[in-house]
């Protein structure tokens, strides 16, 4: 797959969405309630290895990190959908500072800029368009899970806040196959929809012509 445009590195940002211990870990919250994507457990060393390839063509890496957040009786604030959804979150889990909210490990030292966030998109009540603007970041190459939840909503935000939006397909996963594709083919109304592969190769060639 190839990008529509040709990448300045230095105006370019990889949004790495929820690649976070609470639910990808072998003991975080989501493998304690059987709720762990199996997809995205191949995700930390492909998105790592793209991390890696923005930060040395002078990019910035940005990650999401899910939180919830304790009342003033230390009990964590959970969206009626979500508690619905997964009712097997319980205290302690994604809380802010915590080994479960934190980035997974493959991206020890690549992550630039971290925020914490409350719902699906990246965008919604952080600091993350703030910091995006005066870093000078045009384009936004987004990944992480999932594909059509975090991921679709942080690309159509980033779309209507008018950045160039990319989705690494292969950087992405669903709880299902179907989804992961229905929600892919949806997206590439509004971004560029590639693999991690071509983008790194498209990140070296900027920096070489």
């Amino acid at each position: 797959m190839t990008l529509d445009s040709p990448l300045d590195p230095a105006r370019t940002a990889l949004v790495i969405v929820d690649l976070q211990n609470d639910f990808l870990a072998p003991d975080g919250a989501y493998a304690r309630g059987g709720a762990v994507s199996k997809a995205a457990l191949d995700l930390p060393p492909r998105v790592a290895a793209v991390a890696r390839a923005v930060k040395q063509a002078g990019g910035l890496v940005a990650a999401s990190q899910f939180t919830l957040w304790p009342n003033g009786r230390g009990e964590p604030m959970i969206a009626p959908h979500l508690a619905a959804l997964r009712p097997f979150l319980r205290k302690g889990d994604f809380a802010p500072g915590s080994r479960g909210q934190a980035n997974v490990p493959e991206l020890d030292g690549l992550v630039d800029v971290s925020v914490c966030k409350v719902a699906y998109s990246a965008f919604f009540n952080t600091q993350l368009d703030w910091v995006l603007r005066h870093a000078g970041i045009e384009t936004v190459a987004v990944c992480g899970i999932v594909t059509n939840g975090g991921v679709a909503s942080t690309v159509r935000d980033a779309h209507m806040r008018e950045y160039h939006v990319i989705v690494l397909a292969d950087g992405c996963a669903a709880f299902r196959e179907s989804v992961h594709a229905t929600a892919l083919a949806d997206m590439a109304g509004i971004a560029d929809v590639t693999d991690c592969q071509s983008f790194e190769r498209a990140l070296a060639a900027s920096k070489t012509a």
